[in-house]
This record gives structure tokens, C-alpha cells and sequence, in this order.
């Protein structure tokens, strides 16, 4: 979603405070303006009671003949607009500009003082009745209430310059206050920028706490943070070195025990074979089937010593590629042929189809990767079919293995491509050390290529190895992702 634009805090500040005084400014002057108003109409409605009362006394002295200019004169000098009436509403003397019907009148008699509209404008009028013998007529007098009370234009005036020197003193105070907080706020953002950088210190350093404020808090819970991922970092450090120290040890400490077995082992095996060729004599059925299974179990146990030495190879970073141009189909051939003597005790058939596929690469290697994945297939197929698959793609040869195998389940497929990791039931992960995919993936790695498992419950498991064909490539591709196919299974030898 759009990050909405947000204004920085160095203006924010500011420009609320300006806000917020124009707001109460504004406030402020309608409320003088409607006091104004109401203080207008309360003067306009005095006087008009005042005048009226006056000339009511007045007229009652007065000969009826001078009433007209008494009126008159009255009206002239207060401004005001004047009617002497009888109470049928029957104006005697007119001292208005525009005097109101006679209904009209006669809704102002009933009413007394109050609120209508004349020839001045809004006015304010008072009806006062003569008294006796003259109680019958009444003096109406209508005092103009302006619409724009007087004073007006000053207090705005008033209130803008008082709200501009109080608005701008407030926004300088906020814009000081802001430029504070974004200058310690900035201070923090830099320094901790500064330790994500590249080259800084994994645990960081601790930051100046500059103010009291919730800033300096903010300062001083990071500072804790940071104290904390240090010590955490620290000890990581430590049990890493221990670690590596451990795998060191365990490493040596494999290839040494390997190096000790193998001279026994091959001694026996030799043996084996001079026993098995009867140069001493002939053998019994029974001892030459005895001698059978310890060749057997000795070449067996010659295979995981190899794994456990080439791994060590691979961790140790001493195992060496010499690489040359070699033929896929051609190793294929020679690996299919062995595994077509391995593969005749069962109802199994291996394959092999394809075409010439050059490739970049140590040919003993790639022989071992190949025979890995082929005898693993084979061992682990009770019936049905292997194909084993060469083609070129591209700037790539490809090898592609097949089988009918029980499959590997999604949840396993994790874990085929690590150390001493298998899949399958406990019968079948009895067979081998769980090294041979480990070291194959390393080794298709260390080529420059990647290896791809595609599986399924009870359809079989299919393995696609991707190598360079030329030398440029295999020194391109980037180490540990190569080149576009990546697994997508994982580790240890697995059922087909």
C-alpha cells in the first residue's frame, strides 16, 4: 500500500502552533463581534424606551397643533423614527421615512418594545402610552441597531495584531523546541546508520544521552540494546570459535581414524582376493561363500571410509578438481554398466539414452557424482525401471535419473542433501552412512552446477544434475548458486 506523504516535524511544529492561533484567533473575534452586536442592540432598544418615555411626557403638555413639530424635531435630532398613534392603529403624527401598515402597527402595539425592520434598516422599537386624559394614543419610536455594531473594525484590527505578535512569538518558540528535538533525533538516526554500516562493529557503540527529555529515554533504552546485543554477540562469537574448534577436531579426527582403518582393511581385502583366486588350493563351497561376504562387507566398509575421507576433503577445503572437457554419455556408459551387474538379482532395469554432452570438470568426480545418484536409485528400486538420461541444453550438460522407487515424502526431501541424514524407513536407512548425496551436491557445487529432486509417494524420484560445458562458465557461475536449476529436496542418501 502508498505511504501517505507526511510534512517533517521541523515544520509540523510550527505550522500547529500557527494554526491553532489563527483558529482561537478567529474565535475570539466572532465572539467580541457577537458581544458588540448584543451590547448595540441593548443601547439602540435603551434609547429607544428612553425617547419614547421623554416624548410621551412631553406630548401630553404640548397643544395638539405643536404636536407635529415637537415630533418632528424630536426625530430630526435623535435620528430615530417617531409615530404618535391612536390604539386602532390610526397614525396622528408621522416622523418616519416609511411608517408600517396599520396591521403591522397594530402587532408592534400589542407587542410593546421589541425587534422590526423600518425604512433605517433593523431597528429597535418602544411603544409608550400617554397618560391620562390621553391614553388612548401611544408614542412608537424606532432606534436604528446597525447590522455592524460600532467598534468593530477596531477590535479586528485589535485582535489581528495581537494574535500576529503572540502567533509569532509561539512559532518561533515551537520552531526552536523543533529544530531541538529534530537535531537529537537526527544525532540518534545517524549514529545508529552508522553502526548498520558494512564496516562498523557488530555489536555497535553506545549513544550520548544528550537531553532529559523522552528522547534522552529513547537514547538510553537503545544504549541497553545495544549492551545486550554485545554481550549476546560475544558469547556467539565464543561458541562459534568452539564450534569450529570442535569441528576441526572432529574432522582430523575422522580422517585420521580413516587413514588407520583403510590400512587393515585393505590389507584384508587383498588377502580376500588371494584366498578367493585358490593359488593356496582349492576351497570348500562354504569357505569360498564366507570369503564372498567379507570381500563384500570389506569393499562396503572400504566405500563409507572413502565418504567419510572425502568429506573431510570438502570441509578442510584440500580436496582439489582436475578439470579437463569430458564426455557426460561416457561416464554414464561406464556407471550404467556397473549398475546392470548390481541391478541382476532383481526384477530391475537400467537404461541409458541420450547424446554427447560435453562438460567442464574433474572426470573421476563426476564419475563419482554420477555413480552416487545411479547406485542409489538401483539400491533403493525393488522393480521396475532406472533411466539414466544425457543431453545437452544450451550451454549446459544436463543428466537426468529416473526410477519406480517408493519416493520421498515432501516433509523428508529436506533432509536428503545433509550430512549423516536419511530418508525411507529404518530397514533402508541402515544401508549406508547418509554421505553419498551430501558430498554429491558439494561436488556439483565445487563444478559450477546445481542438482534438482523432483519426488513423489509411490511414483518414483527423478534427479537432475546441471554442469558447465565450457571453462568460462564453470568460473562464472557464482559459488553455492549455480547456475539456474536449485535444488529442491535436500541431503543424505534417500530412497528412490
Amino acid at each position: 500500500m502508498r505511504s501517505r506523504r507526511q510534512l517533517p516535524f521541523l515544520t509540523l511544529a510550527p505550522a500547529v502552533v500557527v494554526i491553532v492561533g489563527i483558529a482561537a484567533a478567529l474565535a475570539i473575534a466572532a465572539r467580541g463581534v457577537s458581544d458588540l452586536r448584543s451590547q448595540s442592540d441593548h443601547a439602540a432598544a435603551l434609547q429607544s424606551r428612553l425617547l419614547a418615555l421623554t416624548l410621551s411626557e412631553r406630548l401630553r403638555a404640548t397643544a395638539l397643533e405643536d404636536r407635529t413639530t415637537v415630533v418632528d424635531r424630536a426625530a430630526s435630532r435623535s435620528g430615530a423614527e417617531i409615530l404618535l398613534v391612536r390604539q386602532d392603529g390610526r397614525i396622528l403624527v408621522d416622523g418616519s421615512l416609511s411608517p408600517p401598515g396599520r396591521h403591522a402597527l397594530m402587532d408592534l402595539l400589542v407587542e410593546g418594545q421589541g425587534e422590526t425592520t423600518t425604512g433605517l434598516g433593523r431597528t429597535r422599537f418602544f411603544v409608550a402610552p400617554l397618560s391620562a386624559p390621553f391614553e388612548h394614543m401611544s408614542v412608537v419610536s424606532f432606534v436604528r441597531a446597525p447590522e455592524a455594531p460600532f467598534a468593530v473594525g477596531s477590535l479586528v484590527t485589535s485582535v489581528a495584531e495581537l494574535t500576529t505578535i503572540l502567533i509569532g512569538a509561539a512559532a518561533l518558540v515551537a520552531f526552536a523546541l523543533a529544530r531541538d528535538v529534530h537535531s537529537d533525533v537526527d544525532y540518534v538516526r545517524q549514529r545508529i546508520v552508522d553502526m548498520a554500516d558494512e564496516g562498523a562493529e557488530p555489536g555497535g557503540q553506545p549513544i550520548a544521552v544528550r537531553t532529559d527529555d523522552q528522547i534522552g529515554l529513547l537514547t538510553s533504552a537503545f544504549n541497553v540494546l545495544v549492551e545486550r546485543f554485545t554481550a549476546a554477540e560475544h558469547a556467539y562469537r565464543q561458541d562459534l570459535a568452539g564450534a569450529l574448534a570442535y569441528d576441526r577436531d572432529r574432522s582430523a579426527f575422522l580422517a585420521a581414524l580413516s587413514h588407520e582403518l583403510r590400512t587393515p582393511l585393505n590389507a584384508i581385502l587383498g588377502f580376500t582376493e588371494v584366498l578367493l583366486s585358490e593359488v593356496d588350493g582349492p576351497l570348500s563351497e562354504d569357505a569360498r561363500e564366507n570369503l564372498v561376504v567379507v570381500r563384500g562387507s570389506g569393499q562396503h566398509l572400504r566405500s563409507l571410509i572413502d565418504d567419510i575421507l572425502d568429506l573431510s576433503a570438502l570441509e578442510s577445503g584440500e580436496l582439489r578438481l582436475e578439470r579437463r572437457e569430458v564426455d557426460l554419455l561416457s561416464i554414464a556408459e561406464e556407471v550404467v554398466r556397473e549398475a546392470r551387474v548390481t541391478a541382476q538379482s532383481k526384477p530391475l532395469e537400467v537404461e541409458l539414452s541420450g547424446e554427447h554432452a560435453p562438460a567442464w570438470g574433474d572426470a573421476r568426480r563426476l564419475r563419482q557424482v554420477v555413480g552416487n545418484i545411479v547406485s542409489n536409485a538401483v539400491k533403493f528400486t525393488a522393480e521396475g525401471r532406472v533411466s539414466v538420461r544425457v543431453e545437452p541444453r544450451g550451454r549446459f550438460g544436463t543428466l537426468i535419473v529416473s526410477d519406480t522407487g517408493p519416493g520421498i515424502a515432501p516433509e523428508e526431501q529436506a533432509a536428503i542433501f545433509e550430512e549423516y541424514r536419511q530418508a525411507g524407513d529404518a530397514a533402508s536407512r541402515r544401508v549406508g552412512t547418509g554421505l553419498g548425496l551430501a558430498i554429491t551436491r558439494r561436488l556439483v557445487r565445487m563444478h559450477g552446477g546445481s542438482i534438482e529432486l523432483s519426488s513423489e509417494l509411490g511414483k518414483g524420484s527423478t534427479f537432475t544434475i546441471v554442469l558447465p560445458s565450457t571453462e568460462e562458465q564453470a568460473e562464472a557461475a557464482p559459488r553455492g548458486s549455480r547456475p539456474s536449476i536449485e535444488p529442491r529436496g535436500t541431503s543424505g542418501e534417500a530412497p528412490g
